[in-house]
């Protein structure tokens, strides 16, 4: 299967997917640690992939996103952004609302 369709089946395949360097349990830089921080604190379920361990999507995520850093944060298909974006809408209380819907629509 092409990289690009892996990257979209997994898109559009999870409510909330994190494209990260690392994992939950050990995030393998800063930015990836404060966004599972605001990510986790929402208390649901995401999928996530270790882009270090998974050169291929490193490599074209990027193309695919049109957006040139990690992590990488979808919701319901559509990229919300990286790491700064991700904790301010923590911090507005925004990311929990938005995580809450898309699990909710992914249940019905």
């Amino acid at each position: 299967m092409d990289i690009m369709e892996t990257i979209r089946e997994q898109v559009e395949g999870n409510p909330i997917i994190l494209y990260m360097k690392g994992s939950p349990n050990q995030p393998q830089c800063g930015f990836s640690a404060r966004t599972i921080e605001a990510l986790t604190s929402c208390g649901e379920r995401f999928a996530y992939v270790d882009i270090l361990s998974n050169p291929e999507i490193r490599a074209n995520l990027p193309k695919y996103a049109n957006w040139p850093t990690f992590p990488q944060l979808w919701i319901n298909g559509e990229l919300i952004g990286g790491c700064d974006i991700v904790v301010e809408m923590h911090e507005k209380g925004e990311l929990a609302e938005l995580v809450k819907k898309a699990v909710s629509s992914a249940e019905k």
